[in-house]
Formats: C-alpha cells, sequence, structure tokens
C-alpha cells in the first residue's frame, strides 16, 4: 500500500501545488502517492495559479492537471503525513484533529529545512515579481529532504 502525503495552503493554488508536484516528482510512483488541499474553500476544482504552473513547468513538473479542494477532516484517516506552509494554516488544520495521532502527523513543511524554527514558506499570490520561484526553490531544497527521509523510511 503506497504511502499518502498531503501537502496544505490557503487556497490550494500556490504553495501546495507546487510542492506536490515537486514532491511527487521526487518519489517513485508505485510507492507514494502526494496530493494538496487548502484550508479555505475559495478555489475548489481550479488548477493552481499560472505562475505556480509557469514556474513548475520552467522546472519540468507539470502541475496544469492538479483540482484544488479544500481540506477534510477524513484527510488525517486518508493521509500518513501532512505537511503544511505556515503557521496559520498548521493551526487551521491541527483545530480539526481528533486525537493525538492525528495531530502527530502534521507538520510545518519548512521544520524539515529548519528544524523547529517554524519558518512560513510566503504566500507568492500577492508578493514580488520573483515570489514563486523563491517558494519553489524553498520548496525544492525541502523536499529532496523529504523525499529521502521517505524512501529510507519506507523503501
Amino acid at each position: 500500500m503506497p504511502i499518502k502525503i498531503l501537502m496544505v495552503c490557503l487556497g490550494n493554488i500556490c504553495r501546495s501545488p507546487l510542492a506536490q508536484g515537486i514532491l511527487a516528482s521526487k518519489l517513485p510512483k508505485e510507492n507514494f502517492i502526494v496530493d494538496s488541499a487548502g484550508t479555505g474553500s475559495w478555489h475548489i476544482d481550479r488548477q493552481p495559479d499560472e505562475r505556480s504552473i509557469a514556474v513548475a513547468i520552467k522546472h519540468n513538473i507539470d502541475i496544469a492537471k492538479q483540482k484544488g479542494r479544500q481540506f477534510a477532516k477524513n484527510d488525517f484517516d486518508a493521509f500518513d503525513y501532512i505537511y503544511v506552509m505556515d503557521n496559520s494554516n498548521y493551526h487551521d488544520v491541527i483545530d480539526l484533529a481528533h486525537n493525538q495521532e492525528q495531530k502527530s502527523k502534521v507538520q510545518l513543511i519548512l521544520n524539515e529545512l529548519f528544524p523547529n524554527e517554524n519558518v512560513d514558506v510566503p504566500d507568492p499570490y500577492y508578493g514580488v515579481s520573483n515570489g514563486f520561484e523563491v517558494v519553489y526553490q524553498m520548496l525544492d531544497e525541502t523536499c529532496d529532504i523529504i523525499a529521502k527521509k521517505l524512501i529510507g523510511k519506507h523503501t
């Protein structure tokens, strides 16, 4: 049975679709499933932001077929690992957990790169013109670490 990883941000159109695409590109598809969701409902069934799609394509990753969805309580049971992009979304997800086992699945993604520093992945939606590239590079470096850990632990 494949290991399931969920990436979560606010709207599921910028950061989490990039994280999904990046991590999926680094893991063997027969052993891992990577998905993404948002804590908000604004972009359900919509594809990622065109700037996220463009930066992913620049790095040979296609995320254009992804569709936005909202995080649901049953995601705690469906996924083995849940990575959130920032502290606000971390608290929103943790607030939906029913027990410590569910809470233990949730981690701030950049804690893999900066242990215990609780650093947010900046939301590039309203940011500077190179914001999507900056976010891509952060997530790429972090997903290298996650992929090595997951492959070492589950293959």
